[in-house]
């Protein structure tokens, strides 16, 4: 049974930005599918299809690593 976590990430701007985060929020383990609703100037929200719950710290280091921000707000 798949999961389905929506993330909503700031600092985002362009296509090279959803690519950037799509790769690292792929690489976490049990990851099928990463979509990205960009927001420029915004939240945008960023929807992770896994096998199961995600560990947030793995969450909040893969989008760090991809330079933006994972925002408290939905």
């Amino acid at each position: 049974m798949s999961t389905t976590t929506t993330l909503s990430v700031s600092g985002m701007t362009c296509g090279h930005c959803v690519s950037a985060v799509r790769q690292e929020l792929g690489t976490l383990p049990g990851v099928h599918d990463v979509t990205v609703a960009l927001v420029t100037g915004g939240l945008s929200q960023v929807q992770v299809v896994s096998d199961g719950p995600l560990e947030h710290d793995a969450v909040v280091a893969a989008i760090d690593e991809a330079g933006y921000t994972l925002s408290d707000q939905p």
